[in-house]
């Protein structure tokens, strides 16, 4: 109950859009009041489209490894709130979430009290993993964005490592209408001085991404330049790698996740990592420490397996960018004959996009809706998918729940002909959702 009456008052600060005001102030404001917590430590801080949490969970697995002790903040979450704040690998007990959102609630009453503008849900959250991180100490934090990056409520921590995972089309109404403006928000994230790895580009983000990095004398390392993957394998549960890192060759590296991208994220990582430590200066990292740290690695909702006979995948693909690399994945990794997939998804999405790109992929879509309140309502959505996917392939369920049960239920039905599964996608939400349905059954 404790928790309810946190989760409570967080609630009524989720921000409508006039409330979307692109400036540092009241964040700037909290820390200022609790001390500047998000300075006691070094931090590595994330932005890009698609990828920042599997990114930022590696990181964190490896810098475990060289027995650092890190702090995590990742959005959003999968069961539980508490999951966006981790230090050492764990997430905050729902007593130390509690007694850290009462510490810092004082000082958040006063930045409201100031301010025209009351402090929003992601604010008092990164609020809270900065005194969170402080408090236990970390020996360094690990960030992602919420969203954006110059404007973003993490970026006041200014690290001087910094990675830019692949940028795409997605916020467009807050971030901009092309691949340039998203980079220019994103590309905030850079500051003087920082390391900076760079993921591959589309050529027009790659030019703003390193004018700003030439602006503000960073270092950059660029995947396919001073990083990246030289060769990878599908491998039981997962892919061995071999990664270019900036100190050097890193061979045999086993990571328990599917996809082309998942090894392009592990050579970020591994790349951030080896930056952080000084790595590319003074030659290769221990080669068996990085094995350890990837292979203890887990991302969970990216291509997830819950389920066996059929096979039951959940993947948090929510935008047109993501749902290409999800359906690449698929192909590589996954042998299915007859794949149906459940999908639900938030109204503000290009959810045409996406389910063009999912189109090839699947023999049949069951549509739903989720419980957000951003949910796209579950006609519209079948309305959609008809036109994507004709009507023969397409069925209309109003609860995940009965979604889920329909969509196993075709796929049993191919299952004497073996390759059938079901892969659930289209929103974090629904993949948290999904999750707590099937562990429920």
């Amino acid at each position: 109950m404790t928790l309810q009456r946190v989760l409570a008052d967080l609630a009524t600060r989720y921000p409508s859009e006039d409330r979307m005001v692109p400036d540092l102030e009241r964040i700037s404001l909290l820390c200022d009041l609790l001390g500047s917590p998000q300075k006691a430590y070094p931090s590595i801080h994330l932005t890009g489209t698609n990828g920042k949490s599997s990114t930022a969970r590696m990181i964190d697995a490896l810098l475990q490894g060289f027995g650092l002790r890190p702090g995590r903040y990742t959005s959003p979450h999968l069961d539980s709130v508490t999951e966006r704040i981790t230090i050492d690998g764990q997430p905050l007990s729902e007593e130390r979430f509690v007694e850290v959102y009462d510490e810092i609630a004082p000082f958040v009453e006063m930045v409201d009290s100031r301010s025209p503008v009351p402090m929003t849900f992601f604010e008092v959250l990164t609020g809270m993993a900065f005194a969170a991180f402080a408090d236990s100490p970390v020996d360094v934090a690990v960030l992602e964005v919420g969203l954006g990056g110059l404007w973003d409520a993490t970026n006041v921590v200014e690290a001087a490592t910094s990675v830019v995972l692949p940028i795409g089309l997605d916020h467009v109404p807050l971030l901009g209408t092309t691949l340039a403006e998203i980079a220019t928000e994103k590309a905030g994230i850079i500051h003087p001085g920082a390391s900076v790895v760079l993921s591959q580009q589309e050529p027009e983000a790659a030019e703003v991404l390193l004018r700003r990095a030439v602006e503000v004398g960073a270092t950059v390392a660029r995947e396919g330049l001073e990083f990246g993957v030289v060769s990878r394998a599908t491998a039981v549960g997962g892919q061995l790698l071999t990664l270019q890192g900036l100190g050097g060759r890193y061979d045999d590296v086993y990571l328990p996740l599917h996809g082309a991208h998942q090894a392009a994220n592990a050579a970020a990582a591994l790349a951030a990592v080896e930056a952080f430590l000084g790595g590319g200066d003074k030659g290769m990292l221990d080669v068996e420490l990085v094995r350890e740290g990837f292979a203890r690695t887990s991302s969970p909702g990216r291509l997830e397996v819950v389920r066996t006979s059929p096979t039951v995948l959940l993947d948090a693909a929510h935008n047109a960018h993501g749902m290409t690399a999800t359906v690449a994945a698929l192909a590589d990794a996954f042998a299915f004959t007859h794949l149906v997939a459940v999908v639900a998804c938030l109204g503000d999405k290009d959810v045409l996009a996406m389910l063009e790109v999912l189109e090839p992929a699947v023999a049949q879509v069951v549509v739903t809706q989720n419980s957000s309140p951003r949910a796209l309502p579950v006609d519209r959505l079948a309305d959609l998918a008809r036109d994507v996917f004709g009507e023969d392939r397409v069925t209309v369920e109003d609860s995940l729940d009965d979604a889920l049960s329909t969509a196993v239920g075709l796929a049993d039905a191919e299952a004497e002909y073996g390759g059938a599964g079901v892969v659930v996608t289209g929103s974090v939400v629904t993949v948290g959702e999904a999750r707590t349905l099937l562990r429920r059954d």
